[in-house]
């Protein structure tokens, strides 16, 4: 980052100031560690693998052919505009920021408490997705592991206990892991889709775009039985459900440097590019599946049947391991943007022993309490939710089929507070990364319409208990709220607030040693 001049330094700490902050965390992410780390949790090796069944036991082919575009590009439409609010507002833990400022302390506090309690749920849901992957790949073939509740909490908390203290010791060993975990994912992306074409029987491009129906028996009862279109659009949560933690961007923007440039940028790039690299290695394993009606029959074990029959066992091998390498890292960067997401809404109050878990560790420069808190509520998340059913279904099932309507509630508030915010005096200015008035409206009202749709699929059957959940929680926090928190929480800094702040600023920065 020789790039990174002093001048650039004091812009990047005035912006924080001028909100109310001090630079506790320490700037050492450059642009390309920014995307990484957004591309990292999005991880098409971790959720475009271990989500396929959604498609080839849905649509088939088409799911991917046609469906991947199309869900992608709704996950694109949330980032845009984020990345235009992000660029006005660089902050850790931007979307509680952002619904704050953009609307009043309730907006901000719920968004807060949507973004962390998806965050923690997607970390715990992100991991049990290694394990599943690591079992399919290693544990059970290799050392004879049985997937039993146990077994399954021990391999969390290892990986999960493993991601933190890499989170613990600083920014810069992370943002090096994050770094390598880019070159990776691309890398292995384009080798699996390599391996997977070599290994085609034939090439029988007309099945990406051919629509069937997998849903009910025929595809290993991934989705109950239901209309063609239906299964169409269901099979849109594998993108949708993959395209997501790009929010990790504006979770670090005050460790990036050149933060109203780099996050907007590193957020858009992150959806790009894994949105064109997953379709190359979804439609390449398409094309080399022997039988798309068998294939729709193995449901969930739909990957491991097709490279089993298909590859060579020892190249299989290694792609497996390059794939569980990408899948943990991918879990690290959301180990970060948990964290981050913690300590922001933790040092304006909003969380129980906010002061403990908004402290900055001077030897690190990390939110220490923050990371170590966020990762043992994913792994308690998964146990004590394993352990709990409804009917013939877990809970942990339950909750996780809600994590993405929260996360994408998260974005979506913030985006209609600035729909209707800008040009008023909460938001007058747009950052230095700007696509102007008209660009950020259109994406703002297609972000409504979006979450709109991701709603309705969100909650159709398997899922249907997510719409219960779901209105629990608005409830449950409306009860809270008023109860509560609306007499004591005062939100982040706002007007002469700011100014008032200015000395406890300075100590914060001298205590960090933040020259």
């Amino acid at each position: 980052m020789s790039d990174y001049t002093e001048v650039d330094k004091k812009q990047d700490m005035q912006i924080l100031h001028s909100m109310g902050y001090a630079q506790e965390l320490e700037r050492r992410m450059s642009q390309f560690s920014n995307f990484a780390v957004s591309f990292s949790i999005i991880c098409i090796l971790s959720g475009g693998i271990n989500s396929l069944a959604q498609a080839t036991s849905g649509a088939g082919g088409a799911a991917i052919g046609i469906g991947w575009p199309l869900g992608c590009f709704i996950s694109f439409v949330f980032a845009v505009a984020m990345a235009q609010i992000s660029s006005a507002y660089p902050t850790a833990g931007g979307l509680y920021h952002w619904g704050s400022i953009l609307g009043n302390r309730f907006t901000g506090w719920l968004t807060a408490w949507f973004n962390l309690l998806g965050l923690v749920t997607v970390l715990g849901a992100i991991n049990v997705g290694t394990y599943y992957f690591f079992m399919g790949s290693f544990g059970t073939p290799y050392f004879g592991l049985e997937d039993t509740t146990m077994t399954r909490i021990v391999f969390l908390a290892i990986i999960t206990g493993a991601q933190a203290l890499v989170n613990h010791m600083g920014i810069g060993l992370t943002a090096k892991l994050t770094d390598f975990s880019g070159y990776l994912i691309f890398v292995t992306a384009i080798l699996l889709a390599l391996v997977c074409l070599a290994a085609a029987d034939t090439y029988e491009i007309s099945r990406l775009f051919t629509f069937s129906n997998y849903s009910g028996e025929t595809g290993g009862n991934v989705w109950p039985q239901t209309s063609g279109t239906w299964v169409f659009l269901l099979g849109l949560l594998l993108p949708i459900y993959t395209i997501t933690g790009y929010d990790a961007s504006a979770h670090t923007s005050e460790e990036t440097v050149k933060a109203a440039h780099s996050v907007p940028r590193g957020m858009i790039s992150s959806v790009l590019w894994a949105a064109l690299f997953g379709y190359i290695m979804l439609c390449s394993f398409v094309l080399m599946i022997p039988d798309m009606d068998e294939a729709a029959k193995q449901g969930w074990n739909v990957f491991f049947w097709a490279m089993d029959a298909q590859v060579n066992p020892i190249i299989k091998d290694i792609l497996y391991l390059a794939i569980f390498a990408s899948q943990w890292l991918c879990g690290l960067a959301t180990v970060t943007s948990v964290s981050r997401m913690i300590f922001a809404f933790s040092r304006d109050g909003g969380l129980p022993a906010s002061k403990a878990l908004s402290k900055v560790s001077p030897t690190y420069r990390t939110p220490v309490a923050a990371i170590w808190t966020g990762s043992i509520l994913a792994v308690l998340f998964v146990w004590g939710s394993s352990l709990v059913s409804i009917g013939d279904t877990p809970v942990y099932t339950i909750v996780v089929s809600c994590t993405v309507i929260f996360l994408f509630f998260s974005f979506a508030i913030p985006i209609t507070l600035g729909l209707f915010a800008w040009g008023t005096s909460k938001w007058d200015k747009m950052g230095p990364w700007n696509l102007g008035e008209g660009m950020f409206k259109l994406f703002a009202i297609l972000s409504i319409v979006a979450m709109v749709l991701i709603f309705v699929l969100g909650i159709q059957p398997p899922n249907d208990w997510a719409l219960y959940i779901t209105v629990g929680f608005l409830i449950v926090t409306g009860i809270i709220w008023f109860a509560f928190e609306n007499r004591r929480f005062r939100g982040p800094p706002i007007g002469d607030e700011v100014a008032r702040r200015q000395a406890e600023i300075a100590a914060a920065e001298k205590a960090v040693g933040e020259a």
